[in-house]
């Protein structure tokens, strides 16, 4: 079979490119083959299940500040095509999207289905045949077009576009043809934590900021390209029956993606669980606790923005007798609640990762792209969009965000040179 443009993979990145190309000129003959059962199943289970589209930050420098790789090469794209732009293109199909609180945005509907049942009746629409259970096993030109080898069968197309994500099958073929490739590791997991200060409180959930510490528990210097203060993380932590989640937990594992993969996730974090207290500040309050509730027992209820269940386990940590009342606490008791309020250390044993929601550092080297158009310098009418570049973000939309820039961007290129 001949087509005007191949899209291997059939997810976020490949239906975006498929539909905004087809969009371009219907008259193309364009497909998508996908190695699974189901397309979409990404977006499917994405942002649990009601699909995170997008971020609420409307200026190309702002955002680029969430991806720990492809900050530089993302600049340029963003101003082409950004949030605003995302919005407006659900909603001229009829996707009714809302911005959260966090600045994270969703369909309205609250279901990933939605955005699935829109990129499906697009393709529809525009005659874009979809293959599945088809694993590509190699790629090549021949005569100036490309042959796109299934398991089974052949296609010849005058482009080809890579939106497998980070499939190591298609890492390894392109690889084999000399197209740089970096190693890639897990980003965005959650970290095992056993400890007594948190093992009955799964499910709790405070602002907290977090930094990370090594073997040693000296603190670990992450570079970046960014204006972010890298040196610690500050959001949400959820605590689980496993350890610690939560965006200030996923934000540090994707900054520190490659650090904490050499350290084979053996470190140290330190939680800050009063963030908004300096120190001083904290011993300044405790001394006028210490007397406008000089009859309370310190146990009972917590003075700060803190959970009850938290903070008395902290309490506990502390060395504090479970009766104290807070006119009998000593300056050693205000020391260790000191302590544990801005710098508890916590050793981490691993990690664990949403398997569906897989996102990693690595793949294809940013210095193989030309990110006007996001072919490959290489090869010609080759382009690579999505998560099989070596370009990741926090959590949030940001991954999304990039897939969509990628495959409207792409999109453009080939319609130009078809």
């Amino acid at each position: 079979m001949t087509y005007d443009a191949i899209i291997i993979g059939g997810g976020a990145a490949g239906f975006f490119t498929a539909i905004n190309l087809a969009k371009l000129n219907s008259n193309l003959n364009i497909l998508i083959v996908e190695r699974g059962a189901q397309v979409l199943e990404k977006v499917k289970i994405s942002g649990g299940g009601r699909c995170n589209v997008t971020h609420s930050i409307f200026e190309p420098r702002p955002l680029t500040d969430n991806y720990p790789r492809g900050k530089r090469e993302l600049l340029g794209p963003f101003h082409t095509f950004l949030t605003g732009d995302t919005m407006a293109w659900f909603e001229e199909r009829g996707v009714s999207l809302k911005i959260e609180d966090d600045g994270r945005i969703f369909p309205t509907s609250d279901s990933s289905q939605t955005i699935i049942d829109c990129f499906l009746k697009e393709a529809e629409t525009f005659g874009i045949t979809i293959k599945t259970k088809c694993p590509i096993v190699d790629i090549g030109q021949i005569e100036g077009q490309w042959q796109v080898k299934g398991k089974t069968e052949k296609f010849i197309s005058k482009s080809v576009v890579l939106a497998t994500g980070s499939n190591p099958k298609m890492l390894n073929v392109i690889e084999r043809k000399g197209v740089k490739v970096i190693s890639a590791v897990p980003s965005l997991f959650t970290f095992n934590i056993k400890d007594k200060r948190i093992e009955s409180l799964a499910g709790l959930s405070t602002p907290a900021k977090v930094s990370l510490l090594d073997r040693t528990k000296k603190p670990i210097k992450l570079s970046s390209t960014s204006d972010v203060d890298l040196s610690y993380s500050e959001g949400p932590v959820l605590i689980t029956h496993w350890g610690m989640s939560g965006p200030g937990i996923l934000k540090l594992s994707a900054w520190g993606a490659r650090v904490l993969n050499e350290l084979e996730y053996d470190f140290f974090i330190c939680v800050n669980w009063l963030p908004k207290l300096e120190s001083e500040e904290l011993k300044e309050q405790l001394a006028d606790i210490k007397i406008k509730l000089a009859k309370q027992t310190i146990t009972k209820w917590s003075p700060f923005d803190l959970p009850k269940r938290l903070w008395q386990s902290l309490v506990e940590a502390s060395a504090i007798q479970p009766d104290k009342k807070w006119a009998d606490a000593t300056k050693n008791d205000f020391q260790n609640l000191e302590r544990q309020l801005l710098e508890s250390i916590f050793q981490v044993n691993g990690k664990s990762t949403f398997k569906e929601e897989f996102v990693t550092a690595g793949g294809v080297n940013l210095k193989e792209i030309d990110f006007k158009t996001y072919q490959s310098k290489q090869f010609d009418r080759l382009y690579f969009v999505g998560e099989i570049l070596d370009i990741d973000a926090i959590t949030g939309g940001f991954n999304f965000q990039s897939a969509w820039t990628g495959g409207y961007i792409a999109a453009q290129a080939i319609s130009k040179q078809l």
